[in-house]
C-alpha cells in the first residue's frame, strides 16, 4: 500500500523543479542553497520532516511553488507548519518572524541551517562589499533573536538584556 505523504526524494524533486529557473544572490542554482539547508539539517540530526521542510522552505515564500499547493500537497501537517514559520510575510517584522519559528516546533533547526549557508563566507565572499556586510549584519541579529551561537541582538534588545546601572 503507498504512503500517503510524499517520499522525500520527492520533496526534493518538486523543490528542486519549483526553483529551478531561479539563482541566489551569487548566481548559483538555487537548487544549491535547498541541497545545502537540508543537508544541514541532516547532519545536524533533523527528523525527515524537518528535511522536506528544507526543501519547501523558501518555495512559498519565492512564489515558486504556491501557497494553496502547500495547504493540499501530501505532506504531514507538521511539515506545512514548518514550511510556513519560516516562510517571511510581507511587512512582517523580525520579532514576529522570529517568534513564530521559535513558537513552531521543529523550525529553529531549518532556519539554523538555512542561515548558517547563507552567512557561508565562501558564499559571502562573492557578493559586493556593501551587500555582504548588510546580509553579515541582517544574519547575525537574526540568530540573536533565535538565540542561536553567534547571534547579536538588536543594539533596543541588548539594552534591556544588559541595563546600565546608574
Amino acid at each position: 500500500m503507498p504512503t500517503p505523504y510524499l517520499t522525500l526524494a520527492e520533496v526534493e524533486s518538486i523543490a528542486r523543479e519549483a526553483h529551478r529557473t531561479q539563482t541566489d544572490k551569487a548566481g548559483r542554482p538555487y537548487a544549491e542553497h535547498l541541497a545545502a539547508v537540508a543537508e544541514g539539517v541532516r547532519i545536524r540530526g533533523g527528523s525527515d520532516e524537518q528535511i522536506a521542510a528544507a526543501w519547501l522552505h523558501d518555495a512559498v515564500e519565492d512564489d515558486a511553488l504556491s501557497r494553496q499547493w502547500l495547504d493540499e500537497a501530501p505532506l504531514t501537517r507538521q511539515v506545512k507548519e514548518m514550511v510556513l514559520a519560516v516562510t517571511k510575510r510581507d511587512g512582517e517584522d523580525l520579532f514576529a518572524y522570529t517568534g513564530r519559528i521559535l513558537a513552531t516546533p521543529g523550525a529553529l533547526l531549518i532556519k539554523e541551517s538555512d542561515l548558517a549557508h547563507n552567512a557561508d563566507p565562501d558564499r559571502l565572499a562573492i557578493l559586493e562589499p556593501a551587500t555582504r556586510t548588510r546580509l553579515t549584519a541582517k544574519y547575525a541579529q537574526v540568530r540573536g533573536l533565535l538565540g542561536l551561537p553567534g547571534g547579536e541582538l538588536p543594539t533596543d534588545q541588548q539594552d534591556q538584556a544588559n541595563p546600565t546601572t546608574g
